[in-house]
């Protein structure tokens, strides 16, 4: 029998973590069917939290930041935080990634949104942010230690497919469909050091965090909050949340005004991630099948032993070429949105446009990717919003690697449907700027990039 691994990554690796909460009364109307525009209470705390990981203790760093925030408006304010960062720590764009939890109960981080009521504390809070993030990114790289990080996948069934079709409307909506298929699988990182001191663990799941809805005035992290609270109280260290690829996924209980749900759903995800820490091996272990003994049955006899685990680190932004719809112009848009006294249309156009935006006017659009080898753990960072295809399919591909995909990461264009969807009206499918097949042209670009890179590893040791 072989012997059984954890996909693992040993160098230095360090984590932080600062609190980035805004002040009450900023613009905070992420439901375009609020009837309010400021958020007044605070359920719980938002956060940066910083991850490096290093081949050596003088190798450049990887930065990975999870941010408890919404999703990017325009392609200037993300740019605005990244490149400051980059600019401030000195290092490749190759090797940071920001990627958002997409709570839908944040601040702006628009300044687009200036002109809004509270929208005079956008551009203070985004200028404070940046700092922020450079201060924890620069924390967790000075106190990175010799350390592992193993990972082990686990299930949670709180993701729905919110695809649903309503016979009475004769069309879709974002809801729930127990019917349709979802994908459970939560892939959960270990970070141990040498002398056995838990840093920490990495989490990441694909749902939406929608569990408070758009009549709540609350600043949350949604889900993610409870979620984190629960595993740092019964592991230790600190607990970094990753968005996957869900546009698809949401939790059953959502758009709710009480923050109570939102807890529940996050318990719920928390006590499986639990559930999945507790059935690994210790990081830089394997289980090898050790002698048979013989008893009332034959009993096969497994036991730990000492793994060799790989330090390789790798990074690099890859482009893929994909098609857009046929979409009306700025112009266009924003005239409509003059002849428009809906207020939901209205913040739906102005979304509309800003997407418009960020794609151009071309029949195609380069669309960029940060793809990561680090030992046997491949991470995409995605600026989007793709199906759960995105995943299952790079994880059945490379089933002996642990396959991190990042939704909303270095940015946010709009969702990524599969092809087979374009023919329905599925709110995604009309939101999306990308045409039909989009997604599958990202699918064959990351297996062959993540094939490279394997490819190039494999010759480097050889």
């Amino acid at each position: 029998m072989p012997d059984f691994r954890q996909p693992s990554f040993h160098g230095y690796i360090g984590i932080a973590r600062e609190e980035i909460t805004p002040p009450i009364g900023i613009y905070a109307r992420n439901w375009a069917a609020s009837d309010h525009d400021i958020a007044d209470e605070v359920h719980r705390p938002l956060t940066a939290t910083a991850l490096t990981l290093q081949a050596t203790k003088a190798s450049e760093p990887l930065v990975l930041i999870s941010l408890d925030l919404g999703w990017w408006r325009r392609k200037e304010d993300e740019w605005f935080i990244r490149g400051h960062l980059i600019e401030q720590l000195n290092v490749d764009p190759a090797r940071v990634i920001i990627a958002l939890t997409h709570t839908h109960s944040g601040p702006s981080i628009s300044l687009g949104d200036s002109d809004k009521p509270g929208g005079n504390m956008v551009r203070p809070y985004l200028q404070l942010l940046r700092e922020n993030l450079v201060r924890v990114a620069r924390d967790a790289s000075r106190n990175a230690k010799p350390a592992t990080l193993a990972w082990t996948y686990g299930r949670c069934r709180l993701a729905k497919n919110r695809d649903q079709f309503v016979p009475e409307l004769g069309r879709y909506v974002a809801g729930y469909d127990e019917r349709s298929p979802a994908d459970p699988v939560l892939l959960v990182g270990k970070i141990v050091t040498d002398e056995g001191t838990t840093l920490g663990s990495v989490v990441n799941y694909a749902c939406h965090p929608t569990s408070i809805g758009w009549e709540s005035r609350v600043i949350s992290p949604d889900y993610v909050g409870a979620m984190r609270e629960l595993v740092e109280e019964k592991k230790g260290g600190l607990c970094l949340f990753l968005q996957g690829a869900g546009g698809e996924m949401a939790p059953r209980d959502q758009y709710s005004s009480d923050v109570e749900v939102a807890d529940r759903n996050g318990r719920e995800l928390g006590y499986a991630v639990l559930s999945a820490l507790e059935s690994m091996m210790p990081p830089g272990m394997r289980a090898t099948n050790h002698r048979t003994l013989e008893s009332a049955s034959s009993l096969g006899i497994w036991e730990h032993a000492p793994d060799h685990v790989p330090s390789n680190v790798e990074a690099t932004i890859h482009t893929v070429e994909v098609p857009l719809k046929s979409m009306p112009s700025v112009l266009e848009i924003e005239q409509q949105i003059e002849l428009s006294d809906d207020r939901a249309i209205i913040e739906r156009l102005r979304r509309e446009r800003e997407v418009r935006r960020t794609v151009g006017h071309d029949e195609t659009v380069r669309f960029p990717i940060w793809l990561w080898v680090t030992g046997d753990t491949f991470f995409l960072g995605c600026p989007a919003e793709p199906y759960t295809l995105l995943q299952r399919h790079l994880r059945l591909h490379f089933v002996e690697k642990a396959v991190c995909v990042i939704n909303i990461a270095n940015g946010w264009y709009g969702y990524m449907p599969p092809r087979e969807l374009y023919d329905k009206e599925i709110p995604s499918v009309h939101q999306t700027p990308f045409a039909k097949g989009s997604l599958e042209f990202l699918i064959h670009g990351s297996l062959a990039q993540f094939e490279r890179l394997a490819k190039l590893h494999t010759q480097l040791v050889s």
